[in-house]
């Protein structure tokens, strides 16, 4: 019997558990669009009372989330401050210029880590000849930055700044269950002084589909027409709800085991030569390799490795990503590490003849 796949290309391969699967089959329905959902209307409560909101609205994707809360915040013609592989600049499909009129103003931080010190020079007020600054975006966890974590002392200083500027600050917290983890700092803490937050159901914590967008009740009624412009309104959706409802009150639980396992896999990595990565910068369950040393591109290894079972995705030529999550057992991790380690070999072999 072949052994089963290792899918480390992202937490968002993972499939819906037992307790999801059985949610989503007696889940009371309704149609959402009229409010009448009384699953939606549970996740919204739930999601809000979690993060101390006045309200929540459930959206089909992290990225509409991210964009929705766009739109409300900013005018066209307006700059959107965020750091340069934030999420919202390189996997949203230019979006925020597409649908809002705005700009990316990019920053590049260190270990993707935006400090007040670096923002504040990028912000304009009212000019005549330079758009104006409408946003601050911080993502937390950095995904392309290897799923760094904002210690909570840089997001405060951040929050109460950018406020005392006059301007609104959205936190993409696609992964803020695994910030919080790391920082041993409830959700509460990490994101109360943000205008908006939004946070995914369907990464870290293992749901089918579907991410949150939590604020105060003015923005999220803003925020529910954006959804509908967008084709959110997704009618009888309590049946995703509800997957999303044990995602939120299970699945943080157990996401220590998603960063010791990250680890654990950063540090076997680190002995196998042709990788470079330091296992110390590894905070979440995100990793990414550099392997121009192996004299493979990462696509190539990517193709090897897969062709024995193990996924993960070469993000660059010379860099390769994993991703740790709820389907990937350390039993998993020793297999990734023990096929990379042979395809390696294999390389550094047939270089030698």
């Amino acid at each position: 019997m072949s052994e089963p796949i290792v899918d480390l290309r992202s937490d968002t391969v993972t499939r819906p558990t037992a307790a999801m699967r059985r949610a989503m089959a007696e889940a009371e329905v309704g149609d959402d669009v009229y409010r009448e959902d009384p699953t939606v209307n549970r996740l919204q409560e739930r999601a809000a009372e979690i993060f101390n909101r006045e309200a929540a609205l459930f959206v089909p994707s992290g990225t509409m989330g991210n964009q929705a809360a766009i739109k409300v915040h900013t005018h066209h013609g307006q700059e959107v401050i965020c750091e340069e592989r934030s999420h919202i600049v390189n996997f949203e499909m230019a979006m925020m210029s597409a649908f809002s009129g705005c700009l990316p103003r990019t920053i590049r931080a260190e270990d993707g880590i935006l400090t007040w010190d670096l923002i504040a020079p990028q912000i304009h007020p009212r000019s005549d000849h330079r758009p104006r600054t409408g946003l601050v975006e911080i993502e937390n966890t950095s995904n392309l930055a290897g799923g760094s974590v904002y210690p909570p002392e840089i997001l405060n200083d951040i929050c109460e700044r950018t406020h005392a500027a006059g301007l609104p600050i959205h936190l993409d917290g696609a992964r803020i269950f695994n910030a919080s983890v790391a920082t041993r700092k409830s959700v509460v803490e990490l994101t109360r002084q943000f205008d908006s937050v939004m946070f995914c159901l369907s990464k870290g914590l293992g749901a089918p589909v579907g991410s949150m967008l939590v604020g105060s009740k003015a923005f999220i009624e803003d925020a529910r027409l954006v959804r509908k412009m967008l084709g959110g309104g997704m009618r009888q959706a309590g049946v995703l709800a509800a997957a999303g409802l044990v995602a939120l009150e299970e699945s943080p639980k157990r996401l220590h085991i998603d960063h010791e396992n990250a680890r654990f896999l950063a540090e076997g990595l680190h002995e196998i030569p042709g990788i470079n990565i330091d296992p110390a910068k590894v905070q979440s369950n995100i990793l990414f390799l550099e392997v121009s040393a192996t004299g493979l591109t990462s696509f190539e290894i990517s193709k090897r490795l897969a062709a024995r079972g193990v996924l993960a995705n070469g993000s660059s030529p010379t860099t390769l990503r994993m991703v740790t999550h709820c389907d990937v057992d350390r039993a998993g991790c020793e297999r990734a590490l023990k096929v990379l380690r042979e395809v390696l070999e294999t390389q550094q072999k047939s270089v030698a003849v």
